[in-house]
């Protein structure tokens, strides 16, 4: 890495720390718009530290480092975006940290020894349509986990503190089905092509990525028929979410890790 992509590393870092702490205090009654003019930086420095590191291997292709800080870089854009017409903000609490420590995942874990293989257009919009999808999925991972933590908190009446600063339980619930929503349609949009671009979807080196992330669409998927059609919500709905997105992440960087790191290869 150049001395200018270190220098805009240490920026967005500093940025998605500034953000996680402005986040807790507008838990407790602080105004919001410091947290999105911390996110906003974070999130600028962030892409252009992506945009230059692509640009030194010449590929959107690159190793579980890169693939963890472009994973947290869109999830933390979406929360960004979002944030502005949805009362999500709280849910920075947990992504902009998580951000923070993906975006130093890309020079602590470089990828497997052998060189990655540029993608053509539609390989490369299939793994667009992927990481999109488990933006969406993330920040659908982290309102269930604060939902969850705000439903023992009601059932348990300790109602003071970090509660009274989250949304009502109906909101919250709605927000997360709308991200699921999206993100189970994107995931269909990312299966759909990687069926039909991928050469082999099902060779050895591919399988369990494509089993996983085929349960874990259809996890999500009955999820959303079982809302839609039986009403299923609140901790049902939780845990089934977070057994879809569980998986989900098996798939992709569980792989992905023992794919690169261990038998030094890529997809």
């Amino acid at each position: 890495m150049t001395t200018l992509t270190i220098t805009l590393l240490i920026l967005a870092c500093a940025g998605y720390a500034a953000a996680g702490l402005l986040c807790w205090r507008h838990l407790r009654g602080a105004p919001v718009w410091p947290v999105h003019a911390a996110a906003g930086i974070a999130v600028a420095t962030h892409l252009a530290v992506l945009v230059l590191t692509m640009l030194e291997v010449r590929s959107v292709v690159i190793g579980v480092g890169g693939a963890l800080s472009l994973f947290a870089w869109q999830a933390a854009v979406l929360l960004f975006l979002a944030a502005w017409r949805q009362p999500v903000a709280s849910l920075g609490l947990v992504v902009y940290p998580v951000a923070l420590l993906c975006a130093l995942a890309m020079p602590l874990l470089p990828g497997g020894a052998e060189a990655p293989t540029p993608l053509d257009w539609s390989l490369q919009l299939h793994v667009l349509l992927s990481l999109v999808a488990y933006g969406f999925l993330t920040l659908a991972a982290v309102q269930a986990a604060l939902l969850s933590f705000q439903d023992h908190r009601l059932h348990n009446h300790r109602t003071a503190g970090l509660n009274t600063g989250l949304p009502p339980l109906q909101t919250m619930e709605r927000l997360m089905f709308r991200l699921i929503g999206i993100g189970f349609a994107l995931l269909s949009l990312a299966i759909v092509t990687g069926a039909v671009f991928l050469d082999n979807p099902l060779a050895q080196h591919l399988a369990h990525k494509t089993v996983l992330s085929f349960i874990a669409w259809a996890f999500f998927g009955i999820l959303l028929w079982g809302h839609w059609r039986q009403g299923w919500r609140g901790r049902t709905a939780i845990r089934w979410t977070a057994g879809g997105y569980a998986l989900l992440i098996a798939a992709y960087f569980g792989s992905k890790m023992v794919l690169e790191l261990v038998l030094g290869r890529h997809w």
